[in-house]
C-alpha cells in the first residue's frame, strides 16, 4: 500500500488559500502518485468549524465568493476531516482535472464558499 511518504509524488498543481466567507489559510496540493493515484493534500490548512463542510474542485480559476462556486461547477472530494492541520483526499481516476482550477471549503447547509485556492499547474 502506498503512501505519500514512499510513493515520491510528483506535484501536479498547488496553490494557497484565501479567505472566503471565513478566515481559511494552508496550501492545497495535487500529487500524482507513483501508482497512477491522485490525491489532495490539504497543509498547514486552517478554517473555521461549521455544518456540513465539504473540500471541492472548482471549474473556475478562482472562486471568491459562493456565486462563482456555484455557477462554475463543482466536484465534490469529501467531507472536510477537520479544520486544522495536514489532510488528504482521493480524486478520481477517471476526472478530467484540467476543467477544475481552484479548491474550496464549502458549507453545503447554508452553500457558502470559506475559503478557495486557486491551482497553478506545475510545467513539466
Amino acid at each position: 500500500m502506498s503512501t505519500m511518504a514512499d510513493a515520491k509524488p510528483s506535484v501536479l498543481s498547488s496553490g494557497n488559500f484565501h479567505d472566503g466567507a471565513h478566515k481559511t489559510s494552508g496550501m492545497a496540493t495535487i500529487y500524482k502518485l507513483n501508482d497512477g493515484k491522485r490525491v489532495l493534500r490539504l497543509s498547514n490548512f486552517e478554517t473555521s468549524n461549521g455544518p456540513d463542510v465539504r473540500v471541492l474542485l472548482v471549474a473556475s480559476d478562482d472562486s471568491k465568493d459562493s456565486d462563482t462556486v456555484k455557477n462554475a461547477g463543482y466536484i465534490e472530494l469529501g467531507t472536510l476531516k477537520g479544520t486544522q492541520g495536514d489532510q488528504n483526499y482521493e480524486i478520481g481516476s477517471s476526472l478530467d482535472l484540467a476543467k477544475y482550477h481552484s479548491v474550496t471549503i464549502w458549507c453545503n447547509r447554508f452553500k457558502v464558499n470559506f475559503g478557495t485556492a486557486p491551482l497553478v499547474t506545475k510545467q513539466s
